[in-house]
């Protein structure tokens, strides 16, 4: 994913938000400088609005569509989908949330390794038809948001 960035390196405020495996999907507690946001980003691979990221470790699948924002990833625990356009991320987000992982390793924690997704098949419709199932779930998932926070209201 991105260059390794490592604790003397971040504090807790700043320029740029750091997300770190516990953090990931949430608020973050740490920063890194501006300086070295700028460096790693025109050195090393970065994601572009609307890529995948994906937790590797812990509570492993859970799924972040990158906004643009400035703000960087921890290294190894992140996973960031870069393809050649052929699926469509709306519909790649939504089967990353159903997959069941093959092969996950580690005793205690798990772990999802390259291999493991490298090995998971994706059966792809056509994109126009992906687009359409991508934005169908996309809307029902909003849907599902709605009904729980009226329902959470009503009790």
């Amino acid at each position: 994913m991105n260059k390794r960035v490592f604790k003397h390196q971040t504090s807790d405020n700043g320029e740029i938000p750091f997300f770190k495996i516990g953090t990931f999907g949430g608020k973050a507690d740490t920063f890194i400088s501006r300086k070295l946001f700028e460096e790693y980003k025109r050195k090393y691979p970065y994601p572009n609005k609307g890529d995948i990221l994906l937790s590797a470790s812990g509570s492993i699948g859970k799924i972040v569509v990158y906004t643009g924002e400035d703000e960087y990833f921890q290294d190894s625990n992140i996973v960031w989908f870069k393809h050649d356009g052929k699926i469509n991320n709306q519909f790649l987000k939504q089967f990353y949330t159903i997959v069941k992982w093959d092969g996950l390793e580690g005793s205690t924690i798990k772990r999802l390794y390259n291999k493991n997704i490298l090995n998971t098949n994706i059966l792809l419709p056509a994109i126009r038809e992906q687009e359409k199932i991508g934005t169908f779930f996309k809307h029902l998932d909003s849907l599902i948001t709605l009904h729980q926070r009226i329902e959470k209201i009503s009790s």
